[in-house]
């Protein structure tokens, strides 16, 4: 199987010319590339090999709702991909696991591939695996609770251990070697609770073009979720090749 590199490039860049020449310069194939809602159809025209993914997705398609976009309209634009429940948008908009479920119910019943973000607190982590285990467990279970079990063959989760991320500030870094022994128990939860028979789990804390090698390495880790490095084409275009 190969391995999928995922760009998110969160509120960046400034411009629309800024978008497309990033766009064309991580144009390859392998790659997802998640650009702000108002670059999306630029990117699209930019890229002939990657796939266009965004960053997040209302739960209705259409309505009086100031400001969202929807899964229809995400997939009319060309959309493929779309990042839901990523950490910061939990940390900085209080996103629930109530609201990321309605999220994540409605882009899988389009066919959209959903790229679904867990991952423990510094807190947590510092109990130990179990606890950390315990903890994503549950988030999965709140984030997917009463989805229709025949639309999770477009699902895909993204392991993001918060403590480990660029903008958590604790100076902690996880190893590709801990991620994969956290993935694959995982990927076990994911076949006995939702008997899916080969789940897609990428990995998420921090990748860059030095040490993303190390997790694509890692049999269990299926891909990588890119933050900050995606948008450095020198460093971005060294992952997964």
């Amino acid at each position: 199987m190969s391995k999928l590199v995922v760009g998110n490039w969160k509120l960046n860049p400034e411009s629309i010319s800024e978008a497309e020449a990033l766009a064309h310069s991580v144009d390859r194939r392998g790659v997802v590339v998640c650009p702000p809602f108002i670059y999306l159809t630029a990117v699209k025209k930019a890229i002939r090999r990657a796939k266009l993914g965004a960053q997040d997705a209302f739960w209705l398609n259409n309505g009086a709702y100031t400001g969202e976009v929807s899964p229809s309209q995400l997939k009319g634009l060309g959309v493929k991909y779309v990042i839901l429940g990523h950490s910061e948008r939990r940390h900085f908009l209080l996103e629930s696991d109530e609201l990321i479920n309605r999220k994540v119910g409605a882009a899988l019943q389009l066919r959209l591939n959903v790229i679904l973000c867990v991952g423990e607190d510094l807190e947590t982590h510092g109990r130990g695996g179990e606890a950390s285990l315990a903890y994503i467990k549950e988030e999965i279970r709140r984030d997917l609770d009463n989805i229709n079990p025949k639309h999770f063959k477009s699902l895909l989760v993204a392991y993001e251990p918060i403590w480990a991320i660029s903008t958590s500030q604790t100076g902690l870094r996880d190893t590709p070697e801990s991620a994969q022994v956290m993935i694959r128990r995982i990927k076990d939860f994911l076949s006995k609770r939702y008997r899916l028979t080969q789940p897609t789990v990428l990995y998420g804390g921090s990748v860059n073009a030095t040490n993303a090698d190390g997790y694509l390495v890692q049999e269990s880790i299926d891909g990588v979720l890119v933050g900050a490095a995606s948008l450095k084409p020198n460093e971005f275009n060294k992952i997964g090749t």
